[in-house]
C-alpha cells in the first residue's frame, strides 16, 4: 500500500500531508456554513454543497497529481504559449458587461454545454508569474536593463493587471505586490523596481479618475472600493460594515473551544460564510484553539514552500516555487485579516478552504507546480549555465 502511494506521488511529503490535512478539514466548515445557502438563501441543501466541494477538492488534487507529474522545466515553453490565449480569455471576459447589484462583474466566462463558469483571472495569475520567473531566471543582461525589459517583460504584466483590475482590484494587486516581490527576487535593479510601482500607482489613479468620470464604463465597481474603504475601522452596521460587523460577532462568540462543529449561529446571518467570511465561521465552531492550528497549518506550508525553493536546483526552480507559492500564503492572511478587521473586505477566499471552484483548481495547480519542483533529483540540472551565475540567487544558493 504504502508503496502504490509513492508510486502515485513525489515530492515534499510533509507538504502533501499539509495540504491534505487542509482539505479534509474543509469539509467541517464547508458543510456547516452552507445551510446559510441552504434555508436562507434558498439554493439547494446543505448535502448537495458538500458534494459539490467533494468533487471540487477531489478534482483538484487530481490536477495536483498530475500537474506534479510533470516535469517542472516544461511550464517555461507552456507559460509562453499561454500567455497570448489568456490575454484573450481576459479581454473577452472584461467585455461581458455582467453585473451584480450594478457592479461590474466581468470575473468569470461561462463554459458551453457544461454550464459551468470560470475565473479567468486565477489562471492568468499563474500563467503570468511562470513566465515572470522564466524570463527573470534567463539571468539574460538585457532583462535587468530598464529600457530593454519593457517589452518583454513589464508589458505583459501591465497587459494582464490592468486587463484584471476593472472587475477585481484585490486580486490585481496581490498579482502586481507577487510579481515585484519575484523580480526583486530575481535581482532586478531595485530603482527600476521603485519605478515600475510608482507606474503602477499612475496607471491605478488614471483608472480610478476614469471610472469616476464615466461611471457606465465601469459601473459602481470603484465605488465599491472607496466605501470598504473609507467604512473600513469604522463600527456600526449603518456604515456598510455589516459582514464585518457580523464576522467579529462569531469569532467572539467562538471563544477558547468554540460552539462545536456545525452549531454555527452566525453563519444564518453573514452572507459569503462559506467563502470569503468562512474562517469567521471555524472560529466560532471550533475557537480560538482551531484558529490558531488552521494558522499554523498555514505557516506548515510556506516554510515547505521556502524549503523546497532552497533545494531547488536551478534558479527557475526556486523562482517557481516562491513565485507560485507566496500568493497562496498571503491570501490566506488577508481572508483571515479581514474577518479579523485588520484590513478592508477584499473578496479574497481562504485557500482549500473555502466552497468555490476555479480558485481551488487553480491553487491545487499552483502546489502541483511546486510539489513538481520538490520531485527533482537533486543531482539533476536542466539549465544551469554561466549567465546564472550572476543571479543573486544563484549566489545565495552556492553559499548555502
Amino acid at each position: 500500500m504504502e508503496q502504490s502511494i509513492k508510486n502515485i506521488i513525489n515530492g515534499d511529503r510533509v507538504l502533501w500531508v499539509a495540504l491534505a490535512l487542509l482539505s479534509i478539514f474543509s469539509f467541517l466548515p464547508v458543510f456547516s456554513a452552507s445551510s446559510n445557502l441552504a434555508y436562507v438563501v434558498g439554493q439547494g441543501t446543505p448535502w448537495s454543497h458538500l458534494f459539490k466541494h467533494f468533487i471540487v477538492i477531489v478534482f483538484g488534487f487530481v490536477l495536483m497529481i498530475v500537474t506534479h507529474r510533470v516535469p517542472y522545466r516544461y511550464f517555461k515553453g507552456i507559460s509562453i504559449l499561454a500567455l497570448p490565449l489568456i490575454i484573450f480569455l481576459l479581454i473577452y471576459t472584461a467585455s461581458q458587461g455582467n453585473l451584480i447589484d450594478g457592479a461590474n462583474a466581468n470575473r468569470w466566462i461561462k463554459i458551453p454545454f457544461v454550464g459551468f463558469s470560470f475565473q479567468t483571472s486565477n489562471l492568468a495569475s499563474i500563467v503570468l508569474l511562470i513566465y515572470v520567473a522564466h524570463l527573470i531566471s534567463k539571468g539574460s543582461p538585457k532583462i535587468f536593463k530598464f529600457k530593454s525589459s519593457i517589452i518583454p517583460l513589464w508589458l505583459p504584466v501591465f497587459t494582464v493587471i490592468l486587463l484584471i483590475l476593472p472587475a477585481n482590484f484585490s486580486s490585481a494587486a496581490l498579482l502586481f505586490l507577487t510579481i515585484l516581490i519575484l523580480i526583486f527576487l530575481g535581482g532586478y535593479p531595485i530603482k527600476y523596481l521603485v519605478s515600475m510601482f510608482a507606474v503602477g500607482l499612475v496607471l491605478s489613479a488614471i483608472f480610478v479618475l476614469t471610472a469616476k468620470s464615466y461611471p457606465e464604463i465601469f459601473p459602481n465597481r470603484v465605488d465599491t472600493w472607496i466605501n470598504r474603504i473609507e467604512n473600513f475601522g469604522i463600527s456600526g452596521e449603518n456604515d456598510g460594515n455589516y459582514q464585518i460587523e457580523r464576522a467579529k460577532t462569531a469569532i467572539v462568540t467562538g471563544g477558547l473551544v468554540g460552539l462545536g462543529a456545525g452549531k454555527s449561529v452566525m453563519k444564518n446571518f453573514l452572507p459569503q460564510s462559506s467563502s470569503d467570511f468562512i474562517y469567521a465561521i471555524i472560529v466560532e465552531e471550533f475557537g480560538l484553539i482551531g484558529g490558531t492550528a488552521l494558522i499554523l497549518l498555514y505557516l506548515i506550508v510556506l516554510f515547505r514552500i521556502i524549503v523546497i525553493a532552497n533545494k531547488a536546483n536551478t534558479v527557475f526552480g526556486k523562482l517557481l516555487v516562491l513565485g507560485l507559492g507566496f500568493p497562496v500564503i498571503i491570501q490566506a492572511f488577508v481572508n483571515m485579516g479581514v474577518a479579523l478587521q485588520v484590513m478592508p473586505v477584499t473578496g479574497q477566499t481562504l485557500p482549500l478552504i473555502s466552497s468555490g471552484g476555479t480558485a481551488a483548481w487553480m491553487t491545487c495547480i499552483a502546489f502541483g507546480i511546486i510539489l513538481s519542483v520538490s520531485s527533482t533529483p537533486n543531482e539533476e540540472s536542466f539549465e544551469q549555465d554561466k549567465d546564472n551565475k550572476d543571479n543573486p540567487i544563484s549566489i545565495l544558493s552556492e553559499t548555502t
